[in-house]
């Protein structure tokens, strides 16, 4: 295994460089002029101050040297300056990071628990009403758009009734503590502020609802087929022969052998909510790198883009590599070569 995961770390910078590439042509072929970002529309008929912000920011300079400052650059940590912000990406991204992991942590844990549970009951109580009630839970968490779901659950429990908080990490009224780990609630913990901590993880609440919601369909179907199929199995039967219980039979013998592609799922989701959670942030205020990601693109802020897209690579791959390790606990059967 650990020759494995050698090669995984090797890889890892060419297949990052694949994806610089594609990002950086990508930006190069929009229709969008990147210094509507930079110089106003007045400023725009102003030749010198447009030739004055072109040599500033690299733009007068010919694709092949770009890329090729860029590469040198992102080699010493250095993303480029955001066209809007007027600060380094890097600090951009790494101010904005902790509140999407704060987020997509919280959504996963739900997300997985809940759609494995349901998936369990839908399997073991097949074609009851149990199993049909996990279905339907299943296929509105999947179905029904993000963007409508946060609306409805915003209406209802912030404003109608005012048991959550609305949008945002943490009440204006409120001392945000020092950032430690960029986790509002284990910095608000950590600062010993139990009224902050009280209000950031009832601002968590209603999103990371949201979101693991969604997870929990697509969870919750993958638990369900696969359990139909290894439950009908021999070992199954023969466990059940011996006398084996049937927590025992549906937690240490089924469960067990469908976990590798019940990780494979939560591996991708876990990797692709990190920028992929743009409609939860949007309504929800959540200032993360999904909300940054909108903003660099309504802007044509390429450097923002192509630093997002950066981190989004990192985060598939350090993911995919994490999630093949764990199907070796998972089932001691698989071998990683």
């Amino acid at each position: 295994m650990l020759n494995y995961i050698l090669r995984r770390v090797v890889a890892m910078p060419f297949i990052l460089l694949g994806i610089v590439t594609l990002a950086f042509l990508l930006t190069t072929i929009t229709k969008g002029d990147p210094l509507t970002a930079i110089v106003s529309e007045r400023q725009m008929n102003n030749p010198e101050i447009v030739a004055a912000a072109k040599a500033r920011w690299g733009l007068d300079r010919s694709l092949p040297e770009r890329y090729v400052i860029y590469v040198a650059n992102l080699v010493t940590g250095d993303m480029g300056t955001s066209f809007v912000t007027r600060r380094p990406v890097s600090r951009d991204i790494a101010a904005r990071l902790p509140a999407t992991l704060e987020l997509v942590v919280a959504a996963m844990a739900i997300g997985s628990t809940t759609g494995i549970l349901l998936g369990l009951l839908a399997a073991y109580y097949r074609d009851s009403v149990i199993d049909q009630a996990a279905r339907l839970f299943s296929l509105f968490g999947s179905s029904v758009p993000i963007f409508w779901l946060g609306l409805a659950l915003l209406f209802v429990f912030s404003v109608h009734y005012q048991v959550l908080p609305g949008p945002g990490r943490l009440d204006p009224r409120l001392t945000p503590p020092a950032s430690v780990t960029g986790f509002m609630v284990i910095d608000t913990l950590l600062a010993g502020n139990l009224a902050a901590f009280k209000d950031a993880l009832l601002h968590l609440i209603l999103p990371s609802l949201v979101l693991g919601w969604t997870v929990a369909g697509s969870i919750s179907r993958i638990v369900r087929a696969n359990m139909l199929e290894i439950m009908e199995r021999e070992f199954i039967l023969t466990a059940r022969a011996k006398g084996a219980g049937e927590m025992r039979v549906v937690f240490r013998h089924a469960l067990r052998n469908i976990l590798v592609p019940v990780l494979t799922v939560l591996g991708y989701t876990f990797a692709y909510l990190i920028t992929g959670a743009v409609l939860t942030e949007a309504v929800f205020g959540w200032p993360g790198i999904g909300s940054y990601a909108v903003i660099a693109a309504r802007s044509l802020d390429f450097p923002a883009i192509i630093g997002v897209t950066i981190v989004g690579g990192v985060m598939f791959l350090i993911t995919n590599l994490l999630t093949d390790i764990a199907y070796v606990f998972a089932n001691p059967r698989v071998r990683l070569n």
